[in-house]
């Protein structure tokens, strides 16, 4: 099996945050630290992948660095100019932005990787699809996002969605989720620190048939639609994965990664049957 080194990406602009989120600090240190501390024990070599233009930055320049050589915006940038530094090396690819992530999720990704597959990628909580940014690519998958890209499409996901990718169902709920806002940030700030909120949950259907109410006001620490379903969901028994549900949000549909606050009202709302 190819050597896996490991590849934190933090070439992003944080264009939504407004600040840098290599630098923010959930943990006592900058996140981009953190990711690093966290892969580095778990693969031959470690890099971190930047633009050109930070490649000064003093926070990267702390650590080994792999410099965009590829011109492609997004992460196929990193992905592509970590495979040209070490093309015979398999990688384990990490956003810097995950700081719900924990080492038990990469050891398991380790762990499951094997000769038959090309990639080795989480489902996401939120639309089952793999998750690119945290999960290992062989040499083979990177020559192919490499062809991909040369034709005009970028999106490392899709190469994940038609290629032989082993798909793991998540370790823990919420550790992959990217932290791109402010309300993200307070939101898993608050999670972090274990402050609870309260709010109203409503259920339709066989949702209030399992949870043997309509409504019921729930406490969590949970700071974003996503992982409250989940934790609901084991409560209950829900059979629904989240893609096949509809959330509402104080009277508006919401996307799963909507942050909470207390005094919200969440309703579920599941397919539809019959017909």
């Amino acid at each position: 099996m190819r050597p896996l080194y490991g590849l934190v990406l933090a070439g992003g602009v944080s264009a939504r945050m407004g600040q840098d989120k290599a630098e923010l600090s959930y943990h006592g240190a900058p996140q981009l630290q953190v990711a690093y501390e966290t892969l580095s024990p778990l693969v031959e070599r470690c890099f971190v992948s930047v633009r050109p233009a930070q490649k000064e930055d003093p926070l990267r320049a702390r650590f080994p660095q792999i410099v965009d050589t590829v011109a492609v915006d997004g992460p196929a940038a990193g992905l592509l100019s970590a495979h040209q530094a070490f093309p015979e090396a398999a990688w384990l690819v990490l956003a810097c932005d995950l700081p719900l992530l924990d080492q038990v999720t990469l050891e398991t990704l380790i762990a499951a990787r094997d000769d038959q597959h090309v990639a080795v990628a989480y489902r996401s909580e939120h639309d089952g699809l793999p998750e690119p940014l945290c999960a290992i690519w062989e040499p083979r998958a990177l020559d192919a996002l490499a062809l991909q890209v040369e034709g005009g499409r970028k999106c490392p996901r899709k190469l994940l969605i038609n290629s032989q990718t082993l798909l793991l169902s998540p370790r823990t709920v919420g550790a992959l989720d990217n932290i791109n806002t402010p309300e993200e940030r307070a939101s898993v700030s608050r999670r972090l620190g274990g402050q609870m909120i309260r709010l109203d949950v409503e259920y339709f259907a066989q949702m209030r048939e399992l949870a043997g109410q309509k409504m019921e006001t729930v406490e969590t620490h949970f700071g974003t639609v996503g992982p409250l379903y989940e934790q609901l969901k084991e409560k209950y028994g829900f059979p629904f994965e989240a893609d096949r549900l509809r959330v509402a949000l104080n009277g508006d549909f919401a996307p799963w990664t909507q942050p909470l606050k207390s005094g919200d009202h969440v309703v579920f709302i599941p397919p539809v049957t019959g017909g």
